[in-house]
């Protein structure tokens, strides 16, 4: 939030019409103006601070989660390549998938690390598969699934005993979302171009949806109608009937577009998708998937996170090092959040 706050003294003309100055003002009254702009500056910032959701951002390079809470900013080490991260259904906890880049040894196992997310201490560890990349989480909050793109599996994992399922999915898999009745998982997989839909109740596999090249992220409409999955190297937007597991439409995007991170706003009357190599965040209209606006932000967006009254938008830009913050009603950039290097993912606590 940015606040501009002029002087009481600049704002008073201090001149009669003819020129001749008038008196000054006692110095009483004076200080009585500066305790007044004081106490409504203070009153503003507190407003601020109140309002203001808990920000949390993985830095795959940097190996760091932050956290960001009004001015209150925080950088703690959490492993080697962090990148998806979820936080519960009750805020008690956060889930990050830790990986490795390769051909560089790691200290830390891959895997999903839980974090208390008051603390930013580290209360659990969690086995998956190999090169642990997109997480999501079920509505219940009981189970979580990852996608390990080396070994070509999701991992679906029970939060409280630590058992999980892997189930092979396409190749080098990426990106989560759960539906929001809870009953379903889709995994995206950036090589062979489809997307694997996982029912959760039966822990298998139930189809693969093809879509266009290196899809990378996907999210469900909140009557589990339409789902939207972004394609990279398609530079589109995939939009899938639910139920008949189908791609129905193709968004086309510019062609400096390499769409990645893609969120829906609480109405579902727009889709936001951090276009990547683009360095903007797209505007869809899902009524009749057109984009409506392009919103320019740091270079290479790729984790996308909106606020729950829809009103505020983050980006994780990864070569720019920065978080840029979203007025979703005016469209622009209010203000941009240094954060350490290669940040990739967010999540946002109510």
């Amino acid at each position: 939030m940015s606040i501009t706050v002029t002087p009481a003294a600049r704002r008073l003309d201090r001149r009669r019409p003819g020129g001749a100055s008038l008196p000054h003002p006692p110095a009483s009254r004076w200080r009585s103006s500066r305790r007044a702009a004081g106490a409504t500056i203070a009153a503003i910032l507190l407003a601020a601070t109140a309002n203001a959701s808990r920000i949390f951002v993985t830095s795959e390079r940097a190996g760091t989660l932050t956290m960001i809470d009004g001015a209150t900013i925080k950088s703690i080490p959490v492993g080697s390549r962090p990148r998806g991260i979820v936080l519960s259904p009750d805020g008690k906890r956060l889930y990050i998938a830790i990986s490795h880049f390769r051909g560089q040894p790691s200290k830390t196992p891959d895997g999903v690390i839980a974090l208390d997310p008051s603390t930013l201490k580290i209360v659990r560890r969690y086995k998956a598969g190999t090169d642990p990349e997109g997480i999501a989480m079920m509505p219940e909050g009981k189970r979580f699934c990852v996608a390990n793109e080396d070994a070509g599996t999701a991992s679906i994992v029970d939060a409280a005993s630590g058992k999980n399922v892997a189930l092979v999915t396409g190749t080098e898999p990426e990106g989560v979302a759960a539906s929001y009745d809870g009953k379903l998982f889709y995994v995206t997989a950036e090589t062979s171009n489809t997307v694997t839909v996982i029912d959760t109740k039966r822990n298998a596999v139930v189809a693969n949806i093809f879509v266009d090249a290196r899809p990378r992220a996907a999210v469900f409409a909140r009557d589990g109608v339409r789902a939207y999955v972004s394609s990279e190297v398609g530079g589109s937007i995939n939009v899938i009937d639910v139920k008949n597991n189908r791609a129905i439409a193709h968004i086309k995007l510019r062609p400096v577009d390499h769409p990645v991170g893609v969120v829906l706003s609480p109405d579902g009357k727009r889709l936001y998708a951090a276009t990547g190599r683009g360095n903007a965040v797209a505007v869809i209209d899902t009524a009749t998937n057109r984009v409506v606006q392009y919103i320019a932000v740091g270079n290479r967006p790729w984790g996308i996170a909106l606020t729950r009254d829809g009103r505020t938008l983050y980006t994780a830009n990864g070569l720019s090092n920065d978080v840029s913050v979203i007025d979703t009603t005016s469209g622009r950039v209010t203000s941009t959040i240094k954060v350490p290097d290669g940040p990739w993912g967010i999540a946002i606590a109510p």
